[in-house]
């Protein structure tokens, strides 16, 4: 008979010895390598940026709270304050330095100020080109607008200029638009926003060709204004625009 295999045997007594002793087997191996990984020097988690930790519809309401202050401060301090005419006094008499609305003008001004730069880091996550840094740059516009009020001849050219600006962002906020909706096939949004652009840039032109420039501000600034507002519930209700 042939005699049986005694590497073989022995190789089976020494892995039967050592699963008794307790230094091989499949626990022994699950333990090794539970005791590596506590070994091994964990990476330290990577710290998410400002913007990253803000969830991307939050910025969006300053595109609703900013632009719906501003409009209520002119229309019921242009409404309630005598002698002043809705339709032939520019809205920054009201937040002239010595009137009795200034005060309250000038936070209409700041809410709309720092509305504008949220909804542009609303824009810039959720819609490609330039239309943020359209937002943010009228935003600054106002608050410049409302650090240089009327009443001194050193400052009026100063906030003509941040006027100006102001005027022409935000018209050319909905036009910035067109392009980066059209891409993603929103035609209906696109054509809205290249009417809200040219009738509120002719409006704010027509400011500086005749009278009742105090009307067609209002008319072009609200236009704007109501363009800012749908596409900020867009975002939030959407995120998109």
């Amino acid at each position: 008979m042939p005699r049986p295999s005694i590497r073989h045997v022995d190789g089976g007594a020494a892995t039967a010895a050592r699963e008794r002793s307790g230094t091989c087997g499949p626990d022994v191996t699950t333990r090794r390598l539970a005791f590596a990984v506590r070994l091994r020097p964990s990476r330290p988690a990577r710290r998410r940026s400002v913007p990253d930790r803000i969830p991307r519809q939050l910025p969006a309401i300053g595109g609703v709270v900013g632009p719906a202050a501003f409009v209520a401060a002119w229309s019921i301090l242009g409404a309630r304050t005598a002698g002043y005419s809705p339709t032939d006094d520019a809205i920054s008499r009201l937040a002239a330095t010595g009137a009795p609305t200034h005060a309250a003008m000038t936070a209409g001004l700041v809410a709309f100020g720092t509305g504008l730069p949220a909804f542009g880091l609303a824009l810039r996550r959720t819609m490609a080109g330039p239309a943020w840094a359209l937002a943010t740059a009228t935003g600054i516009a106002a608050l410049g607008v409302a650090a240089t009020p009327l009443g001194s001849p050193g400052r009026d050219g100063v906030h003509g200029a941040f006027a100006a600006v102001g005027y022409a962002t935000l018209a050319g906020l909905p036009l910035a638009a067109v392009r980066p909706l059209a891409a993603q096939g929103r035609t209906g949004w696109a054509r809205w926003s290249t009417l809200a652009g040219a009738a509120s840039a002719a409006s704010l032109a027509a400011t500086l060709l005749g009278p009742r420039h105090g009307l067609f501000q209002r008319v072009g600034l609200t236009i704007g204004d109501a363009w800012v507002v749908a596409t900020a519930l867009g975002i939030l209700r959407h995120d998109q625009p």
